[in-house]
């Protein structure tokens, strides 16, 4: 089955409030069962709430329903968005989910907990010299252009396996695991699988994968984190990429 554009209709709420808390307590509680049908642990899925391309103030009303780990997909937006929600709720945690500009590195390891976009070997190079320069050393997922998509980022599936030892080995990156964007007009249970293979063989047991529209298989197949943006926040305006939703 191909992925829809539309998620429950409820969900996608465009120009008309959005319960950010109800919407949080019907994806959590979708992960519950489908981690369930598929044997997991209740608390082995971490929900990130991708908050790109929203207000500030849909941020805090999922903080204040008690969620504490968000997406953003561009530097200058999470620096603008987050340091004063951070000083609210110091214990949140950040994950960069766009592509990253070499040139953004010092912002990125500066703001965020989590780097689930590492693609290319000028990156990891940058990224390592400001954890070095810094001690911060942020979590590293290498992003996985499952589908070879000429216009999307990612490292090819036959390069994985040497990027990853290179980001591992010769980078020393805090690499703990792999994320992937399946194409849209093709069904993402194959990508997971995929994503989920590179991972075995690596030995990693991060799998970030799962969007709004398919986040349920995701958990059937091994997810450790889905990014969930519209299903929680409602139509993005204007709309962004395609790396989480």
């Amino acid at each position: 089955m191909l992925r829809s554009a539309l998620m429950d209709d409820g969900l996608r709420q465009s120009g008309a409030a959005v319960d950010v808390a109800a919407n949080l307590a019907a994806v959590q509680a979708r992960i519950h069962t489908a981690g369930t049908a598929a044997g997991r642990p209740p608390d082995s899925v971490t929900l990130v709430a991708i908050s790109k391309a929203h207000p500030q103030e849909k941020a805090r009303a999922a903080l204040m329903a008690g969620h504490r780990i968000f997406g953003e997909n561009r530097v200058q937006e999470a620096m603008a968005k987050w340091p004063a929600l951070r000083e609210a709720y110091p214990e949140h945690e950040l994950h960069m989910v766009g592509p990253l500009q070499t040139n953004k590195a010092r912002d990125a390891v500066a703001l965020f907990d989590v780097v689930e976009t590492v693609d290319r070997p000028r990156l990891a190079r940058a990224l390592a010299r400001e954890m070095d320069r810094s001690g911060r050393r942020p979590d590293c997922f290498i992003e996985i252009n499952t589908g070879e998509e000429p216009q999307k980022a990612g490292v090819l599936p036959q390069d994985a396996d040497a990027f990853i030892a290179a980001c591992r080995d010769e980078y020393a990156l805090p690499v703990v695991g792999l994320m992937c964007i399946p194409p849209l007009d093709q069904a993402p249970a194959t990508h997971f699988a995929l994503l989920a293979e590179i991972a075995r063989r690596n030995g990693l047991d991060g799998l970030s994968m799962g969007m709004s529209a398919d986040y349920e298989i995701a958990v059937r197949l091994g997810a450790t984190h889905v990014r969930v943006g519209t299903a929680i926040f409602g139509e993005r305006l204007p709309a962004g990429d395609p790396t989480a939703g």
